[in-house]
């Protein structure tokens, strides 16, 4: 496994810590989930016409991305964020990069996993040791169906079937097999352990591939073999209506006010840069 040699902090762009690029300043909204209601996002792209290049980019990530920002993001933009319930947390904004399958609990796979991105957000969220994870740091979660399984992760699950998740560490590394309902308290432990053990100062290792073992390191003797359940694969859903949800493209990624204002309820942010929204 490799081992990093870096020298410098994790610069990865949140609210609070900006990009500057050459057309302005860059900020990231964690997603957990890529679950956002609709309101929220329009109302996120108002605050980008208002502030910044008028547009909200969706990134690989399920993430929301703004661009074009003044320097020194405004105030007004910060409050702005806050209000629509996109910024709970100051200390742990860069943190909270929870990936899950897109469609889960709405179409097909084997657990709806939902409950799980709920309970693992809260609970990066109710620790101040995890707001030193890395902005980088990702967690990705499959409900069995594989549409994410390929993903470059740090640490994640593949759902075996509607009880149970196999827990993996590193893109290499699977670790046992576990109950549905203590997935999110185990991936937490995991990455408490990363921390623990992750070094201090620039030169900390920001995945846990980057350790020396890599995520069997992690695991130590929890590390199992990979269950025969986990190797699944599936693209990501075309765009177009389906009988509960419908699938929307949206051209590069850049989301408008013209395509936000006719989305309703909760939409799912996709790292394939759709919008997914449920229709039943």
């Amino acid at each position: 496994m490799p081992v990093t040699t870096r020298t410098y902090a994790d610069r990865c762009p949140g609210v609070f810590r900006p990009w500057l690029a050459d057309d302005g300043a860059i900020v990231r909204l964690r997603i957990p989930g890529g679950r956002v209601g609709a309101s929220a996002l329009l109302g996120l792209v108002a605050l980008a016409e208002e502030y910044g290049d008028g547009a909200v980019l969706l990134t690989s990530r399920a993430n929301l991305q703004v661009r074009g920002l003044p320097a020194e993001v405004p105030p007004g933009f910060v409050a702005g964020v806050r209000a629509l319930g996109l910024l709970p947390s100051a200390s742990h904004e860069l943190v909270r990069n929870i990936l899950v399958s897109p469609l889960t609990g709405l179409s097909g796979g084997r657990v709806d996993l939902r409950p799980v991105v709920d309970e693992l957000d809260a609970a990066l969220l109710a620790d101040p040791v995890f707001g030193d994870l890395g902005g980088r740091f990702l967690f990705v979660l499959d409900d069995g169906r594989g549409d994410v399984t390929a993903r470059d992760l740090d640490l994640g699950l593949v759902a075996l079937d509607a009880e149970r998740v196999q827990l993996r560490a590193g893109n290499h590394a699977w670790g046992p097999v576990v109950p549905v309902a203590e997935a999110a308290g185990a991936l937490a432990g995991l990455a408490r352990r990363f921390l623990a053990v992750r070094g201090d100062g620039p030169e900390a290792w920001w995945h846990v591939d980057e350790l020396p073992g890599g995520g069997e390191a992690l695991l130590e003797e929890a590390a199992q073999p990979r269950h025969p359940a986990t190797r699944v694969s599936s693209g990501p859903p075309e765009p177009g209506c389906y009988p509960s949800y419908r699938v929307i493209g949206v051209a590069d990624g850049l989301l408008r006010r013209p395509q936000a204002s006719l989305l309703a309820g909760e939409v799912v942010v996709t790292p394939w840069r759709t919008l997914i929204e449920e229709t039943r």
